[in-house]
Order: C-alpha cells, then sequence, then structure tokens
C-alpha cells in the first residue's frame, strides 16, 4: 500500500510547526506560506472546497453535518428562529450548508463587496485575513433583529478574534440570549482557549462552539519571520522560473504560429464553428446557460430563505443536465470552478452534475487569498494560477488565484461566476479563462446572474397593469375572466410535497411562497372525475343558479363578480353565465389573488376601485372550509380600507357552497363532491395556485401564478363548464326557488363548522386548526397539495366520497370512518411533519 505523505510536512520540518489534536486533524487540513505581515502559515482544508479541489458531497456532506448537530444542540423550536451567518470569503459555501443542515434557518454571509443602495446591518474587521473588512449587507433589515439564536460559520476558529468582533458589534445593535460558533476546526491555542467563555459572561448571553476537529498549531519562537523569509526566498525563484519559462513559451508561439498561418490558409474556407463565446481575446470557453430561476438570489450575500432553497433545489436537476449536455465526449475528470464569494450555487451545481455524469467532479473556487505555490507532495499548494481580479472590485484592482488546479490533470473545467464577474477582464489575454485554456482541453463558462436587491420605490405607480386574460393567460375564453394578477410561468416554483411542508410547518416558508408539483391524474382517477361530473351537474347547476339569484336580489343589480383565485374561478365563471343565460346580463368578472395569513392583493383592491364601484363587487368562492378565509378577507378589507381610505368593499363571501355555515350568500349548505375540487390546474383555467414572495412579488406588483400551458393536452376546465351549464334551463326552477326559499331563511353563520374543527384538532392531539382541513373540497386539496396523515370520512358516506378514497389508496392514507361528523370527510395534515414522516400504518408517505 502506498503511503500518503501529510500535506503539512514540508512547512512543518521548515518552521518548526507542529500541528496537534484529533486522529482527523490531518486529513481534514494540510499547511502552507504565504505573504501576510500578520501570520505567515495558511492552515488549508481539504474539505471546504476552496484551495483543494474536492468532491463536492464531501464538501456538502461536511457543512451539512455540522448543520445537524447546531440543530440537534438547539432543539427543534429554537433551530427554526435561528439565523445563520457565514464569512466572507472561504466560508460562504460552508455557512450556507450548515444552514441546510439546521434545516430552514435563513441564511447571510459577509461580504468585500459594496453594493449601491443596499443598507449596511453591521461590519467588523478579521484580523489575521489577508482582505479584513467584512459588510453584512441584508435585503431584509429585520434579518438580524429577531431573539432567536445566531449561528455564526468560519472555515476555521483560531483566536477567536473574528467572532468577538462579530458578536460584539452585532449584540450592540440586535442583543439576543444565544449565540453558535460553527467551524470545521478549532484550532484555538491554551492562552485562547478561556476566551469564548469570558466573553459570553460579558455580554450576558451563552455561546456554543460546534467543530468537526479540535486541535492547535504550536509555533516556535520567531516563527513569523522564519516563514516570511521562506516565503520571499521561494517567490524569488519562481519569479526567475517564470520569466525563463515565459521566453521559451513566446518563442514556442512564434513557431507555431508560423506553422499554423501557413496551414490555415488551406482549411480556413472548411470551418465554421466558433467558440460559444467569441469576445476578443476569448481563449475558446464555451457558455453554458444555466436557466438560472429568474430573482433567485446568487448567494447569501442579501440573504437565502428556505424558500428560496427549495427553489434552488427544484432546478438544479436541469441547470446540472445542461452542463453534462455541454462537456466533452469522454471527459474522466471534471472541476467545477467557483469564484471568490460565490461558493455556494458552483457547489450545488457541482454536487448535482456529480450524480448525472460518470465523470469524477471535483469542486474548488478562485481566491483573493495569495498563497506560495510549491510543487511538493508534502505541501498543500501544488500550484497556483495568477489573474487579473475581473470583477471591478471596489479596493481596486489586483491579482487572484487558483489553486491546485494546474497539472490536476482535469479534462473539463466548468468557471461559475456571476454576471458582475463576466467582464473583458474575464475573457481577455491572462484571464482566468485565458489561465485555465492553458491547463485544460475544454472550458465551460455558467453565468450566474448577480441578485441585487429592488430599491424601495417612494412612489405609488398611477396606473396598474391590466388584467391577464386567455387565451395568453388561461384556457377559459377572454371574456369569462380577466386575472389581477402577474404571469410567473417562465420562473421554476414546483418544489417537493415533503419539501414543501416541512417548510411550511415549521415557519420556514410560507406555503404561497412555492408551488407543489402539479398531480398528473391516472386513467382511473381521470375516469372518476368525469362520472362525479355526469352525476353531480344538475346538483352544481342548481346550487350556482340560486346563489347568483341570491346575490342578484341582496347584493347588488349589476355586481362585479371577484373570485378568489384559483378555486373561486370555476364558480366565478358560472355564475357570470348564469347570469347571462337567466337575465341576459354581461356581468364583469375578475380572479384576484388571497393568502392566508397575509390577506388579499391591495393592488388588486387599488385597480377594482379605479375602475368600479368598490359597493358593486361580490366576493366569490368554491366552497367553505373551516371560514379561515372568510375571516382573512374581512380582516384584510378592514385594514385596506383604513390604510387606503376607500370605502364599499363587502367582505362577505358568495359560495356555491357552504358546509362549514360560514356566510350568508350560498347555494347550499350539503357538503357534496364539487368536481372542479377533484383536480388542479386542469379544471382551473390550467393556472396554478397563486404566488406571493418578496423577490418576485415587488410592493406596488399584482400577487402572481403560472399558466401550464404544456398541459393543455389534460385540460377540462371548458368541459367542466359546458356540462353544468348546460343543466341551466332544466334547473331554473328549482333554482329560483331555492332561492327564494333562502331569502327567506335566517341565514346567519353559526360557525359549526370552525367549532368541529377546534374539536377533532384537539381529539386527534394535532393541537393546529390549520391542519385540519373539513369538507370535501378541502380534503382532496390535502390529497393533491400536502402531506396527509389520515381522512375522517362521515358514516355511511357514498359515491361523493370515491375520489377520496381513490387517492387515498394512491398515498397510502387510512380513511378512518367517523360518527357524528358535521362534514362529509376531513382532512388531517400529517401533525409535526419532517423528511420521511409515516402515516397512521407506519408506512411512508410518499407522493
Amino acid at each position: 500500500m502506498k503511503n500518503v505523505v501529510w500535506t503539512g510536512t514540508w512547512v512543518a520540518e521548515r518552521l518548526g510547526v507542529e500541528l496537534v489534536g484529533d486522529e482527523r486533524l490531518s486529513d481534514l487540513l494540510g499547511l502552507a506560506l504565504r505573504r501576510n505581515p500578520r501570520r505567515a502559515h495558511l492552515l488549508v482544508s481539504n474539505v471546504l472546497g476552496k484551495h483543494v479541489p474536492q468532491s463536492p458531497s464531501v464538501v456538502y456532506g461536511h457543512g451539512f453535518a455540522l448543520g445537524r448537530r447546531v440543530r440537534e444542540l438547539l432543539g427543534a423550536e429554537d433551530a427554526g428562529a435561528a439565523v445563520v451567518l457565514g464569512y466572507a470569503e472561504t466560508a460562504t459555501g460552508l455557512g450556507h450548508c450548515v444552514a441546510d443542515g439546521v434545516g430552514l434557518a435563513p441564511y447571510l454571509h459577509s461580504t468585500r463587496r459594496p453594493v449601491p443602495g443596499v443598507d449596511t446591518a453591521g461590519g467588523f474587521e478579521e484580523s489575521h485575513s489577508h482582505a479584513t473588512s467584512h459588510l453584512l449587507l441584508p435585503e431584509n433589515p429585520a434579518l438580524l433583529a429577531g431573539a432567536g439564536p445566531l449561528v455564526l460559520v468560519d472555515d476555521e476558529f483560531s483566536t477567536g478574534n473574528t467572532v468577538l468582533n462579530t458578536i460584539r458589534d452585532l449584540h450592540a445593535r440586535y442583543p439576543r440570549d444565544r449565540y453558535v460558533v460553527v467551524a470545521l476546526v478549532d484550532m484555538r491555542s491554551a492562552a485562547d482557549l478561556g476566551r469564548l467563555a469570558e466573553f459570553a459572561t460579558e455580554i450576558g448571553a451563552r455561546v456554543d462552539l460546534v467543530t468537526a476537529a479540535r486541535g492547535t498549531v504550536n509555533l516556535p519562537e520567531g516563527v513569523l519571520e522564519k516563514g516570511q523569509a521562506l516565503v520571499a526566498e521561494h517567490e524569488t525563484t519562481e519569479a526567475t522560473r517564470t520569466t525563463e519559462n515565459t521566453r521559451t513559451t513566446e518563442n514556442t508561439r512564434t513557431t507555431e504560429n508560423t506553422r499554423t498561418t501557413e496551414n490555415t490558409k488551406s482549411t480556413e474556407n472548411t470551418k465554421n464553428t466558433e467558440p460559444a463565446d467569441s469576445r476578443p481575446g476569448n481563449p475558446g470557453a464555451a457558455r453554458v446557460e444555466l436557466g438560472w430561476p429568474r430573482g433567485l438570489p446568487d448567494g447569501g450575500r442579501h440573504g437565502f430563505t428556505p424558500g428560496q432553497r427549495i427553489r434552488l433545489d427544484a432546478a438544479l436537476p436541469a441547470m446540472a443536465a445542461r452542463v453534462a449536455e455541454a462537456l466533452p465526449e469522454g471527459a474522466r475528470r471534471v472541476l467545477v470552478l467557483g469564484f471568490e464569494e460565490l461558493m455556494y450555487a458552483p457547489l450545488r451545481l457541482a454536487r448535482e452534475l456529480e450524480q448525472v455524469v460518470s465523470a469524477e467532479v471535483r469542486y474548488s473556487t478562485t481566491t483573493r487569498s495569495p498563497v506560495l505555490a510549491l510543487d511538493d507532495p508534502g505541501y498543500a499548494i501544488r500550484t497556483r494560477l495568477v489573474f487579473p481580479a475581473h470583477d471591478d472590485p471596489d479596493d481596486g484592482p489586483g491579482e487572484r488565484y487558483a489553486y491546485n488546479v494546474a497539472g490536476a490533470g482535469f479534462d473539463a473545467v466548468v468557471a461559475v461566476v456571476d454576471s458582475a464577474a463576466d467582464t473583458p477582464a474575464l475573457h481577455a489575454p491572462g484571464g482566468l479563462l485565458a489561465q485555465l485554456a492553458e491547463h485544460a482541453p475544454s472550458v465551460l463558462l455558467a453565468v450566474v446572474p448577480s441578485y441585487v436587491p429592488a430599491r424601495p420605490s417612494t412612489e405609488r405607480p398611477s396606473m396598474l397593469p391590466e388584467p391577464l386574460r386567455g387565451p395568453a393567460f388561461s384556457s377559459y375564453a377572454p371574456d369569462e375572466v380577466g386575472w389581477l394578477l402577474q404571469d410567473l410561468s417562465d420562473v421554476t416554483l414546483e418544489a417537493p410535497t415533503e419539501e414543501r411542508e416541512e417548510a411550511i410547518q415549521s415557519g420556514g416558508a410560507h406555503y404561497a411562497e412555492s408551488l407543489p408539483v402539479e398531480y398528473q391524474p391516472s386513467p382511473q382517477y381521470q375516469e372518476l372525475f368525469q362520472t362525479a361530473l355526469g352525476t353531480s351537474a344538475a346538483r352544481i347547476a342548481q346550487a350556482v343558479g340560486a346563489v347568483t339569484e341570491l346575490v342578484l336580489a341582496e347584493r347588488s343589480p349589476h355586481p362585479v363578480l371577484v373570485s378568489l383565485a384559483r378555486a373561486g374561478t370555476p364558480v366565478g365563471v358560472l355564475m357570470r353565465r348564469w347570469a347571462q343565460h337567466r337575465h341576459g346580463l354581461d356581468l364583469p368578472h375578475y380572479a384576484v389573488s388571497i393568502v392566508r395569513g397575509r390577506g388579499i392583493d391591495a393592488n388588486a383592491l387599488r385597480w377594482l376601485a379605479a375602475h368600479h364601484d368598490p359597493a358593486d363587487v361580490v366576493f366569490v368562492d368554491g366552497w367553505t372550509g373551516k371560514g379561515a378565509i372568510t375571516r382573512e378577507l374581512t380582516e384584510a378589507i378592514r385594514e385596506f380600507e383604513s390604510a387606503e381610505g376607500v370605502t364599499g368593499f363587502d367582505p362577505e363571501i358568495a359560495v356555491l357552497a357552504d358546509p362549514g355555515s360560514c356566510v350568508r350568500t350560498y347555494g347550499t349548505r350539503e357538503d357534496f363532491l364539487i368536481p372542479s375540487a377533484c383536480l388542479n390546474s386542469t379544471v382551473s383555467g390550467l393556472i396554478s395556485r397563486t404566488v406571493l414572495r418578496s423577490d418576485l412579488v415587488g410592493e406596488y406588483d399584482f400577487h402572481g401564478a403560472k399558466f401550464y400551458r404544456e398541459l393543455a393536452g389534460s385540460d377540462v376546465s371548458v368541459d367542466f363548464l359546458d356540462a353544468v351549464a348546460a343543466h341551466f334551463a332544466d334547473v331554473a326552477d328549482a333554482a329560483c326557488a331555492q332561492a327564494k326559499e333562502l331569502l327567506a331563511t335566517d341565514r346567519t353563520p353559526t360557525w359549526e363548522g370552525w367549532a368541529a374543527v377546534e374539536r377533532i384538532s384537539e381529539e386527534y392531539e394535532i393541537h393546529d386548526v390549520n391542519l385540519v382541513k373539513p369538507g370535501v373540497g378541502e380534503t382532496t386539496r390535502v390529497l393533491l397539495r400536502r402531506v396527509p396523515w389520515k381522512i375522517l370520512a362521515r358514516a355511511g358516506a357514498g359515491t361523493d366520497l370515491d375520489h377520496v378514497r381513490l387517492l387515498a389508496q394512491q398515498r397510502g392514507v387510512p380513511v378512518e370512518e367517523v360518527d357524528e361528523l358535521p362534514y362529509t370527510c376531513v382532512g388531517l395534515i400529517h401533525p409535526k411533519y419532517t423528511r420521511g414522516a409515516t402515516g397512521a400504518d407506519g408506512k411512508a408517505v410518499t407522493v
């Protein structure tokens, strides 16, 4: 077996430096020398992905494991309130990985790149670093102001000065009770061991330390001067060699260029292939378009939320596939090279690429830090590429470096930079791409858009956009509905159901920040939908007629129908068709977004108030469950009218079915199957559920949604409307009689549905009414979009539950019959959900 030389041997022998501590320490660290007036030696991590190319799975795994240990230390509740802060430049990616391991913690890293228009939330100095000044530039000023634990992540914990500087600055602004310091290695000297505890006592907070290994570096007297002398000696030698090599190279190139020129004349008309990037001086790097999700931050410079991580997770497979397709055929060894602070995006891309290609994939990043390179197996930095800074740095031009890339035998290098660094200097002779081309047969360039937070507008726009209409947006006819939404069809928003559920229940992300993957019904389920539609179309038509007649009689003779997207929209279209069929009225109909916990789209209300009398607006939904949206709308209208000075909106919702007894305006209070609840977008004009997320929806934007054009082959939206409307003539007399009967009835809401939900929540020890979804419609949604735990069905319920039983069977969810249930059925979402949660039968919950 071949002996492996420790990559700190060369420095240890010449400086008398001794690395002592845990057995793993020599696997995690090597040693090198650098030009630095404070500390000549450099601890070089083998698992950080900065100076030493490493498997991306190894790099990510170390950070994620540290995050899991933090989660165990804090407990689930405190971990859910934590914020993670990483240090530039070397620990920006490590901090991201720790945040992923903590679970649902938002992440921010310090930066040395000032961003105009973004306020500084803090700053501090790193005493031993090559570049010292750190800035904190969160997009959300409140990110660091919470009372939850602050987790600080660096690659090594040596003197503790950096951490103390950080905590001192932030604690003065945002005091809290608990801090956790995380590092790959704890390398404090004996003299520094007590400083952290003393500091914690001084500020009156708890400070914990979590590391992968513990040790220290024993430094002999005069080591700084001796190290500086060694650096100077070898840099002089290296400079001499570089000059000689440059002369030789220039002479060789002259000879080769002469030969090439002679040969080119005979072949220049036969070749038309150009590099993907044809900027002057570009050495032939092919540009790979990643398809980075619009509005998704490139990293944690301005903050990175759990919802944004979910978006990145969903987009990574397609991005990695594009890179894999661009790699040269037969490539056996591939390097994904990140850029200074841009570490996490290239790491995640490399890790995904590692899963889909047969080549050996490695990951590292460029750096500002100058380190001496020596081609010795006992030294951590074997080779060094030097090139000019290419991101127009605030501190002026300077050298940048890529270590252990030259001579490493890479068949392809994928350079990943942000758009701020995609400058002429990157592509110039002597630039990074040219340097890489000298050492790898193939160089690819992938550019991630630099994320800059939008500056808040001080003025409200005088005009809001006009409603979206089909066929450009939705499969409905343009006169059926106008959507007061913005089109997000080109944004990747879908996330796996289990990830969404964990994020939602932990409070780390709101359900409106992502979309569930659209359920694609099986042939058996589609047949069930058609059967249900055939048996219930007349009953739906009668309920549509009754509720429309109530609206015309009580609310307004010329109402403006405003459906709550998306479940309310098919009902709104049917009510509009009834008014046209029965009374010859051409009622305006719009769809707007309302989000539980966030309220109704205030910009949509502003548009409505500017174009119609608010007193004529009638909000429409499909059905009531426990009445949460009814309460939400009432509170949202009150807040809107108070803030805007606009009055007249009536928050009373008109619904097709009100089994929860939550409203006065309804067609029926029976809890029966409304087939539009059976499907998602394919029965709602191919429109997604609405989305509200700050990076996509600005202060003066409508909420967003997607138009799933690609599902047109499965669309039954118009079929559903036509099937119900075909019964209007048959049920007209019955619907009008039902409306007259309702007008003479006391329809005061009893809220019995809410009371039932509270009782069920306690009986089944869920203790969260938001996880109890009553009624056929809401239960269907649970089975299609969430992670169901069990279904409660009223004893003796008939065919109205056929589709519920089928979906439950497909997802392995038990159906429990219950006597005296006020609803036909109730869906229970899995309480305290985490990945790998199981149903009541102990089997994994799967989609």
